[in-house]
């Protein structure tokens, strides 16, 4: 094989297309741009976000202001004026039972989300309720309710009325007429860490207060040590000195014999010379 024999691969290059070079080369008078128009001029073109002159739609879009809260809380709100209208047409009187008098056939109605959904006034059931304070109220009402407005709870309760706001419990609540169990009572009971936590940086602070208390306590103890110390040993060796005394003298019982015994030698020497 020569140098002259190399060859690219066939396909791997492509002649570009001469155009505008007569009829005969497929790409000669229009030049592939098709009869007149703005393609076919030359700088001619339409920007990708053109529309064709109808309104675009970066114009058709609201425009983006502010920002969404994620954590807003959606209300079925309800007026009330609107409750009180209903109350003093009696809309929420109940009867009461035959013979009942006193407390029970003067208390306050009960009002609560499904009662006002019952009488139209709520529309639905998923959506936490929430008391507004427009209007006026001369009925003596108990309203249960997620939220109530500052006014709304003023007029309630100027009416001779109360109001109850539902929570939703952060802890797991046992059923009613059932005892709490172990387990819910340890849930509640402070974390070993937390406890923990509160033991290490107690430690600190003890163990500065007992440091202070040895250094002041210290130097008290050690000074009659040794002011003792010096007047002990005297004391030890005259001790020392009594007990020897006392073992080389001889006692009472032992001096008439060892003088009975020197008596008797004397007595036996004259004998013995004889």
């Amino acid at each position: 094989m020569k140098l002259h024999d190399l060859r690219p691969p066939e396909g791997s290059n492509k002649a570009r297309t001469r155009v505008g070079r007569g009829i005969a080369a497929g790409k000669g008078k229009t030049a592939g741009r098709g009869t007149k128009g703005q393609k076919a001029r030359a700088g001619g073109g339409i920007p990708a976000w053109f529309e064709g002159g109808q309104t675009p739609l970066h114009m058709r879009i609201p425009k983006l202001r502010g920002f969404k809260n994620r954590f807003k809380i959606e209300y079925e709100v309800v007026n009330i004026g609107a409750i009180g209208a209903l109350a003093d047409r009696g809309a929420f009187e109940v009867e009461a039972p035959k013979g009942a008098k006193g407390k029970g056939a003067d208390a306050p109605i009960t009002i609560n989300q499904d009662i006002l959904r019952a009488v139209g006034l709520v529309r639905t059931l998923d959506k936490p309720l929430k008391i507004l304070g427009a209007g006026d109220l001369s009925v003596p009402l108990f309203v249960v309710a997620d939220a109530f407005t500052a006014s709304a709870r003023t007029k309630i309760e100027a009416a001779g009325g109360s109001v109850n706001v539902l929570e939703v419990p952060t802890t797991a609540m046992p059923a009613l007429g059932r005892e709490p169990k172990a387990g819910a009572a340890k849930a509640d009971a402070p974390k070993p860490e937390a406890a923990a936590d509160a033991d290490a940086d107690a430690a600190p602070a003890a163990e500065a207060v007992e440091a202070d208390a040895t250094a002041t306590s210290e130097p008290e103890a050690a000074e009659p040590e040794t002011d003792e110390a010096p007047a002990a040993k005297p004391a030890k060796a005259a001790a020392t000195r009594g007990k020897a005394a006392t073992a080389d003298a001889p006692t009472d019982d032992e001096a008439p014999a060892a003088d009975a015994t020197a008596a008797s030698d004397d007595a036996e020497t004259p004998a013995g010379d004889a």
